[in-house]
Order: C-alpha cells, then structure tokens, then sequence
C-alpha cells in the first residue's frame, strides 16, 4: 500500500478514535485508563503520531461499545461542525457527545440516500420566510401548509411530515432532560432537528415545530427571548390553527370544561398548556382566567396529573430511514453485514428475513 493511502487511513483513525471518545462522552483519561494506556498515549492515536495496535483497537471498541469498522470506516459525506444553540444546562461534554451521535446517524442516513440516488439538499433559500411581526405567523403557516399540500386538517405525524421535506428527524436519549430540541443546516445544505425521545407525543410534536421555526423564519432583530416567543408561536399556529381554535371553542368563554380541553388534545396532538395558551392568544379566555388555571393545577395533584397524561394516538415516529436501508439491502446494492451495522441489528436478524 501507497504511502499517501496509509496516511489517509491513518487520518480516518485518529479521527474517529476522537469522534468515538467524544460520543460516548469519554475524556482522554477515561479511555486511557479503561484500555490501560496512557492519557498522552490517547492524544498521540488522536494526532495521527502514533497507531493503536490491533489489540489497543479491540480493547478500544469493547470500552466504547463501538465496531470495529466503525474506526476504519471513513464517513461517506463530510458534515463540518454542527453548530446548535446550546442549552444553558448541557454540559459542554455532553453536548459534543450529542453532536457525535447526530453526525454519525445523519451520515448513515445520507449514505443510504447517496446508495440509492436520493436528492438529499434541504433548498433553505426556497424555505425561508420573512416574519415582520407576530401576526404574521397565520399567513406564514397557511402558505407553508399549501406549499407542502398538506390541507389545513390536523398533522398526525409532525416527524414524517418533516423527512418529506428532507429534514431528517433525530431522536436522542437525553435521561436528564437538559434539552428540549436543536436545529441545524449543516454545510448549508443537509437540515437536521435533534429532539429528546424521552418526551411525550404532545411535547414531541410541538418541540418539532419550534425547531421548524428556528431553521426556516427570518424574524426580526429580535433577542434571543423572543425568538423563542416566535417559535413558540409559530408552532402553536401550525397545530392548532387560530380559526381551528375558534371553531372548537366559540367566542369569549367565562368558563371551560377539563374534557374540552382533552377531546381537543387528542384531536390535534397538542399539550393542555398550549391549547390554554391559544385560548388566550384568540381572546377566548382571559389573563386571569388563565392564572386560574395554572393556580388550580399547582395545587391539585390529581387534575395536574391529568393534565399532564399523553393522549395522542398517532405515534410520532418516521420509518423512512429503515425502509430506506431494507430498499438499498434487497436491491443487492448493499450487504447484510452493512444492513446489520446501519440498522443496529444483529446479522442473523437481517439474513433470517426472507426477501419477497
């Protein structure tokens, strides 16, 4: 093998040593010490100075929970830094735990579509829409729900709707809910939302169309806070429309029943908060009526519980990218062994599925 190929391969290992570290939020000393090497041994294999042996390698993997083929696999699309609005509680190590778990599965996703020839640029320019105030959120979502031809009936699967529109949608375990979602237009052209699979489906589905907010508004310049006050906005906007909001409560109301507000929540996937927030942003309800509210379920356990509960019956969840993997695996462009490490499954699970 040629010199320059060596150096190459020797590139793709140190960086994914470096990425595998960071994924699993290890620091330099932690995989010293679990493979029983030095720290400064760990920066040489991240420098490309020096080369793990095969041994260091596999006990390397086995600490990471990581294959082999990971670390010698180069990435088939090359995603630069990711740069999310972090969160002020998420620690800078966890969060490039995160950003390593994003670019790995995105750069799965992109293989495949690469494999089968899928156009997989999100046109950000063709997406974006201008907001000068607030009011205009109503225009924005009923454009955007005519351009995406999807009616102005209620989104039962926010996270499908979202990958027919090349947003890839991911999901990430994150025990200790220090984050609620985070958007990115990666090498201006790849559009990714993270979101926490820890959330119910309500808070899933409203979460997704914040984030939807942050990658496509172009809102005034505004601060950060009312950013947020946007987003929250637009969101709200597009799963229960103002003139939905009317049709299901009428006009000014002095009071409003529980079950109302749970029929309401099972029809249009969104949180008892929200709806209350749409109430009043329609003039349905009142300031004080929606303190009221709040009061009454800090200091009834029982109606916040109930309050609380997830009602919507349509799963959240995309099966597009494992489709995706079984279509490029039964066309023979593909391996099982690659089938297998792209879904995350055992091979004899891939092989045993009789083919039609």
């Amino acid at each position: 093998m040629s010199t320059d190929k060596l150096a190459i391969m020797d590139t793709v290992l140190s960086n994914k040593i470096k990425s595998g570290r960071k994924l699993r939020a290890f620091s330099q000393q932690k995989l010293a010490d679990a493979i029983g090497v030095s720290k400064q041994m760990i920066s040489k294999y991240e420098n490309s100075v020096s080369v793990p042996s095969s041994g260091v390698m596999i006990k390397m993997a086995k600490s990471l929970g990581l294959s082999l083929d990971y670390f010698f696999t180069p990435p088939t699309v090359e995603l630069g830094e990711i740069n999310f609005r972090k969160k002020s509680k998420l620690s800078v190590k966890r969060l490039d735990a995160i950003k390593e778990e994003v670019k790995l599965k995105l750069s799965n996703y992109l293989e495949v579509e690469n494999i089968l020839k899928i156009d997989t640029i999100f046109d950000i320019a063709a997406q974006i829409r201008s907001l000068n105030a607030s009011s205009d959120i109503e225009e924005v979502v009923r454009v955007i729900r005519e351009d995406w031809q999807i009616g102005f009936d209620p989104v039962h699967n926010i996270t499908q709707l979202l990958e027919d529109q090349k947003i890839k949608v991911i999901e990430i375990a994150e025990k200790e809910n220090l984050f609620d979602g985070m958007a990115a237009l990666i090498d201006d052209k790849y559009a990714v939302i993270v979101i926490n699979e820890n959330f119910s489906i309500e808070r899933k589905r409203f979460t997704l169309l914040h984030e939807l907010g942050h990658l496509i508004l172009a809102v005034p310049n505004v601060d950060n806070k009312e950013e947020e006050k946007y987003c929250n906005h637009f969101a709200a906007e597009f799963l229960f429309p103002k003139a939905d909001v009317l049709k299901e409560f009428g006009r000014k109301r002095n009071a409003i029943s529980v079950e109302e507000l749970i029929e309401t929540q099972k029809k249009y996937g969104i949180s008892i908060q929200a709806i209350i927030y749409r109430l009043l942003d329609a003039n349905i309800i009142s300031k004080s009526q929606q303190t009221s509210f709040y009061k009454q379920i800090n200091f009834n356990k029982e109606l916040k519980d109930q309050i609380n509960k997830e009602r919507f019956e349509t799963p959240e969840y995309s099966h597009r990218y494992k489709q995706l993997v079984y279509r490029a695996y039964s066309q023979e462009l593909i391996s099982a062994s690659k089938t297998a490490n792209l879904l995350r499954k055992n091979i004899n699970e891939i092989v045993a599925k009789e083919m039609v």
